[in-house]
């Protein structure tokens, strides 16, 4: 080599691949406060589903009944739903959250009322119950969008995966612990003592809002003068200019819709399977128990490289489940396939969880999540009514097969009509 060559540079060495951090979340107060809320409010909502449930029923021994619960809380649900959207965008979200909880307590104390007062019951029959249900699914639908919305502003960017994953493992495992503690303490003791546990529950869940800090709300929609109906309007034209998203949410609402069985547990547990309120503790838990599996993998893991056939696959596997649970016999195969069925779920709750944390702007994130509380809890609630008035001209049975043979037409037909969501890749 002559003297006057230049020598090659080294090429440097890549950086290597930082670590995932799968507690990164929990560094921040404001987040483990949060999930403490989350935690209580999720067992003590999840516990006063299954003691209603069972408990109307015990009144009617009617599958309608129970379709009738799911409505009286989804017409308020879906009723309210654009003016707490509102809220939470234009006032504090943590004072929206807390607002909201106090109703719900007070919802609680209100069961308590109803479920000492014998002669009532006998002569009112379900309806009170069906009145408090409504309240109760006016306060959730302001609960619901500003809590959600407030699980983004306590995280940076950098952490929304991981918050994500967290925050639902900790919703289902509350989902867990919900119905198995409600069906043990209405079992083994009785609806009162089931409701008074629901009220002190929301009474740490109201302190843990009260510790996270006050977050001003975004300037352009707190200045905002527009009014319910146009931030409605306006989050509905940003949601049909994101295809994606659009896909991923009507792809869960329909198939939960469509393939909800877990609002004929009580039928299964009295009439099938035999296996009494103890019994239908367990089975309301046993999806939940899949999920919190699942959700526990994947926050440890990297996210999904093909998200959208992840989710399309994650749907095409609840509805195979819910079709092998309506044919089961045995509890223990019914156990199985709920449980299945709950990781599929989660797949497709975390997906569409960081889609909408990620695409969303903050301004709009409230009455986003309204919209997404639309699709997602009223889902739940009319599917309840669907599966509850296709069992009362069916039988339980046909209604939980038929329900899950329509989410395999609604995985196909999204595959189909939505082939960004079928391309979608990692979302970052």
């Amino acid at each position: 080599m002559s003297s006057g060559s230049h020598a090659v540079p080294p090429v440097p060495s890549p950086a290597p691949p930082q670590r995932h951090d799968a507690y990164a979340s929990f560094q921040l107060p404001d987040f483990r406060w949060y999930i403490l809320c989350v935690l209580t409010a999720t067992i003590a909502a999840q516990a006063q589903v299954l003691v209603v449930s069972w408990q109307v029923y015990s009144i009617t021994h009617d599958p309608l009944s129970l379709g009738i619960i799911g409505l009286s809380e989804a017409i308020p649900f879906i009723g309210f739903s654009p003016l707490a959207g509102h809220a939470a965008d234009r006032r504090s979200r943590r004072s929206v959250t807390r607002g909201a909880l106090a109703v719900l307590f007070l919802c609680s104390v209100a069961l308590l009322a109803l479920s000492l007062d014998v002669s009532l019951i006998r002569r009112a029959g379900a309806w009170p119950f069906y009145i408090v249900i409504f309240v109760n699914g006016s306060a959730r639908s302001f609960y619901q969008p500003a809590r959600s919305a407030l699980g983004v502003d306590i995280v940076p960017r950098s952490l929304y995966a991981n918050a994500v994953a967290w925050r639902s493992s900790t919703w289902q495992g509350a989902a867990v612990l919900g119905p198995a503690i409600g069906g043990l303490v209405y079992g083994f003791g009785s609806a009162p003592l089931a409701y008074v546990m629901d009220a002190l529950l929301l009474v740490i869940a109201i302190f843990s809002v009260w510790r996270i800090r006050d977050i001003p709300p975004d300037a352009s929609a707190a200045s905002s003068t527009g009014s319910v109906v146009e931030g409605f309007l306006s989050s509905l034209r940003f949601l049909a200019g994101q295809r994606v998203l659009l896909g991923a949410m009507l792809l869960d609402v329909l198939s939960v819709l469509m393939g909800g069985a877990e609002a004929l547990l009580p039928v299964f547990a009295a009439d099938i399977l035999h296996v009494g309120p103890e019994g239908l503790g367990v089975l309301r838990a046993a999806p939940a128990v899949g999920a919190v599996i699942m959700s526990l993998y994947l926050a440890h893991r990297a996210p999904f490289a093909r998200a959208g056939r992840s989710l399309l696959t994650a749907v095409a596997v609840f509805g195979t489940c819910i079709i092998g649970f309506g044919l089961s016999r045995s509890m223990g195969l019914s156990l199985v396939l709920l449980g299945v069925s709950g990781m599929a779920d989660n797949v497709s709750v975390q997906i569409r969880s960081l889609l909408l944390q990620t695409l969303v702007p903050r301004h709009l994130l409230g009455r986003m999540m309204s919209i997404n509380s639309i699709f997602v809890g009223s889902s739940n609630e009319l599917g309840a009514f669907e599966s509850g008035v296709t069992a009362r001209l069916l039988g339980a049975v046909p209604a939980v097969i038929i329900g899950g043979i329509a989410a395999l037409g609604v995985v196909g037909a999204t595959s189909a009509s939505v082939p960004q969501l079928r391309e979608l890749a990692r979302i970052e």
